[in-house]
């Protein structure tokens, strides 16, 4: 059974697990440790939301939505959000993805977000097709990803379904 909850400190390590099994499966630049996921993922100013997808106790997925503030380095307009998701590449395409974006999706919505980003690597193939899934549309050039946007005015909120279990 798959869990979805807030963030916790203690989920530091195994973030990072599974950031770096998506840099090891060739779909993430370069490997991460634990300051850069405490960094970008607990702490902040602008976070909006997190969540963790943890199976028998083990975190295997999480999305962040923040707030993007004025000259952040993904170059979004100040008020949208800014959208990562991080799946571990053994249970992607099992609809932890889509159950996280739905939670997201409420906490943009909740927040008054109006749009959201999310830049892709060109390169990463399952997340240009998770995001054109979820309804995001590329609204600018990039050099080695492609920002994607999707825009939630008149959009009702999507209720999570449950993943499948593999």
């Amino acid at each position: 059974m798959i869990e979805f909850r807030d963030v916790r400190p203690a989920d530091v390590d195994a973030m990072v697990e599974v950031q770096n099994a998506i840099h090891r499966a060739g779909l993430r630049a370069a490997p991460v440790d634990a300051a850069f996921v405490t960094q970008r993922y607990l702490d902040g100013e602008h976070t909006i939301a997190c969540t963790v997808a943890e199976r028998d106790g083990a975190v295997i997925g999480f999305q962040s939505l923040k707030r993007a503030w004025a000259d952040n380095p993904y170059g979004v307009e100040e008020g949208w959000g800014i959208i990562g998701t991080h799946i571990h590449p053994e249970v992607g395409r099992s609809g932890i993805g889509r159950s996280l974006f739905a939670r997201s999706l409420a906490a943009a919505q909740a927040a008054g977000i109006r749009h959201i980003d999310a830049t892709i690597g060109v390169d990463n193939a399952p997340a240009l097709a998770y995001y054109a899934a979820m309804g995001f549309r590329p609204y600018r050039e990039g050099d080695q990803a492609v920002p994607h946007r999707f825009d939630l005015e008149g959009v009702e909120p999507r209720r999570p379904r449950a993943p499948r279990l593999r």
